[in-house]
């Protein structure tokens, strides 16, 4: 208990001393401050970031998987951000999953004694079936959690790649990591809220993972979602405009040729780029992988 009394994320923040005593305005006003310096932390750790983006673009061109894993506030992050990616990149649910310590109930319900046993994260990892194609992005504010340390410690034996996320330094979790990103964000304005500061540089740091790890997998034409599920009226919308601006045409000719590719906006898209039919443009994109820009350029 000693090496945690000691973690940054676990100091009294000296600019919120006076905390019960500030009116609303006061207190979300240095709540604004300190988050402000997030963002900062965050760009320092830029390198290892981009270096966990490639382990992770390597890992899915192989046939891999990408699995977040963490214990609370750490544990919830990683599952939405994983919840996010089908309907975003259009992928398969299994492709990036999210485990937390103490499963689904965890996510509405906080179970803090789950994070302390080393052994589930190991567990969990291995009703997945992990392999030694897949990444694993074990995330801890402290950077000591066990829950997560026994999961990329099992990950290791297996030979799947690792990364370790932390916002302490340095952190005990990077030791288990191919690549370590310690975002130090420093003492709460609530003593210990890791919710605050810490998680926030999560959200950043997992956005980033994700979003460049796709846009790397050819997940992405120019800025645009090309691999959109359209699912719902929003997002058949959204894939017809995505269409509309990637291809320079009017509205109704771009969701008709959506309708052509059975709702699949990048064989839409070169479909209206090269004048092949659904068939054509789909065997033109098996042959690069999936890249809409190699496939229109070819």
């Amino acid at each position: 208990m000693e090496s945690i009394s000691k973690l940054s994320t676990e100091q009294t923040n000296d600019n919120s001393a006076n905390l019960d005593q500030m009116s609303a305005l006061e207190i979300v006003t240095l709540i604004n401050k300190e988050d402000q310096t997030v963002a900062l932390a965050v760009q320092a750790a830029l390198p290892q970031i981009a270096a966990a983006v490639e382990l992770i673009a390597a890992a899915l061109a192989k046939g891999g998987r990408l699995f977040y894993i963490g214990a609370g506030t750490s544990g919830r992050l990683g599952v939405l951000d994983a919840s996010e990616c089908p309907p975003t990149f259009g992928i398969d649910a299994t492709l990036v999953q999210g485990l937390i310590a103490g499963g689904d109930a965890a996510l509405v319900n906080a179970l803090e004694g789950a994070e302390d046993d080393a052994s589930a994260g190991a567990d969990d990892l291995q009703k997945v079936q992990l392999s030694l194609l897949d990444v694993v992005v074990g995330i801890a504010a402290s950077g000591r959690t066990p829950y997560v340390a026994g999961a990329l410690a099992y990950a290791r034996e297996v030979g799947a790649a690792t990364i370790a996320l932390s916002c302490n330094a340095p952190a005990e979790i990077s030791k288990l990591a191919d690549v370590a990103i310690e975002v130090v964000t420093g003492p709460e304005v609530l003593m210990g809220s890791t919710r605050m500061k810490a998680g926030t540089a999560q959200k950043l740091v997992l956005n980033m993972l994700s979003t460049a790890s796709m846009v790397q997998s050819g997940k992405v034409y120019q800025n645009l979602m090309i691999d959109v599920k359209p699912t719902n009226i929003k997002l058949i919308d959204r894939a017809t405009r995505i269409l509309t601006m990637a291809a320079d045409v009017e509205y109704d000719t771009a969701a008709v040729a959506l309708t052509r590719a059975d709702n699949r906006a990048k064989i839409a898209l070169v479909m209206l780029k090269t004048g092949l039919g659904p068939e054509e443009a789909e065997l033109r994109l098996q042959a690069v992988n999936g890249f809409v820009r190699r496939a229109i350029e070819g």
